[in-house]
């Protein structure tokens, strides 16, 4: 891995040390988690002692095991303090490390694909974003790469494909594409941090999330669709117990959530309990709106029977036949 630009500036270090610390700090506010206070960091020194620096280095290191993925990758798709700045220094307090866990992998994961969002062209076709292209975005963060892809990498182009072909999030999640990426990027090991399989594993990622956000949004659009349409047939509940809501769901509250959801799951990149929440609603406004179909159909006026068709071609409603006429509009009322 290339040096980090301030790995011989402890003055640059501690700067970075300091606004990784705003960030943690901030994060463990808006997700309630209960991180302590760190004196050394706390304090305004500029030219921090070793011993500040030791302290600050345990502090990142307990606090880091605080912090999961998920909260980490919201936190950086929708606070204002996300900025460029912020997210490379995430990225290289993680890739920095010595020692890397599972965690810091699914850190770096998104860490990456994140930082060369914010980097790159925009827009960008799905056609210009190749392996050299994400490699010379990276490069402030991974240095110069020579790019490479090792056998164990060759399936992502293929799973990318599959995502590409879904029409849902539904079919999505159940072709597999997303666990058999992940198990390939579990299965690479020590291999997985190496500079190549980093650039070919952000591309693999970009695309794939182009692939999640273009399904989320439609299925999200699809349900306020559907709920619009429920609400002008005069629905106003629906049975959504097996979306995990209630029995009787107020179809106007549901329209509510959906419109919240689409900020929420700016942050989600994965078929996390959330997501299935979103597939499983999709699926009860898919039956709701084919039964009230069928049930509009049930009621509809039968159309007027053999005889009165007969009746009525005759010429007796043109000779002023009234019977004749009653019988060829079933519509009308006998009291008249």
């Amino acid at each position: 891995m290339t040096p980090l630009p301030y790995a011989n500036d402890p003055i640059a270090e501690w700067r970075a040390a300091r606004l990784l610390y705003s960030l943690y700090r901030a994060l463990g506010q808006e997700f309630a988690i209960d991180l302590p206070a760190c004196d050394e960091l706390d304090a305004c020194e500029e030219v921090p002692s070793q011993e500040s620096r030791n302290a600050a280095a345990v502090w990142f290191e307990d606090v880091d095991q605080l912090i999961p993925v998920h909260h980490l990758r919201q936190f950086l798709q929708t606070s204002s303090l996300a900025n460029e700045e912020c997210v490379r220094t995430v990225l290289e307090h993680h890739l920095g490390k010595a020692d890397h866990g599972n965690s810091d992998r699914d850190k770096i994961d998104f860490l990456l694909v994140q930082f060369f969002s914010v980097c790159a062209a925009s827009p960008l076709e799905d056609d210009k974003v190749t392996l050299e292209y994400v490699a010379q975005v990276l490069e402030p963060v991974l240095g110069k790469v020579e790019v490479s892809v090792c056998e164990w990498q060759q399936p992502l182009d293929e799973l990318a494909q599959g995502a590409n072909a879904c029409r849902s999030l539904q079919e999505l999640f159940t072709c597999g594409v997303l666990d058999k990426g992940r198990k390939l990027k579990i299965s690479s090991g020590k291999d997985y941090f190496a500079p190549a399989a980093l650039v070919t594993i952000t591309r693999f990622n970009f695309l794939l999330r182009r692939v999640f956000f273009r399904l989320m949004h439609q299925d999200l659009n699809a349900i306020l669709d559907g709920l619009r349409e429920l609400e002008q047939r005069g629905v106003e509940s629906l049975d959504c117990r097996p979306a995990e809501f209630s029995a009787e769901e107020p179809v106007s509250r549901l329209r509510m959530i959906c419109q919240s959801w689409k900020v929420m799951f700016q942050a989600e990149y994965s078929s996390g309990q959330p997501l299935r929440l979103l597939v499983d609603l999709r699926a009860v406004i898919d039956a709701a709106l084919e039964d009230s179909a069928q049930n509009a159909a049930r009621q509809a006026p039968s159309s007027p029977a053999p005889l009165a068709k007969a009746a009525a071609a005759s010429g007796g409603a043109a000779t002023g036949d009234a019977s004749a006429t009653h019988e060829a509009d079933p519509g009308q009322d006998d009291n008249t």
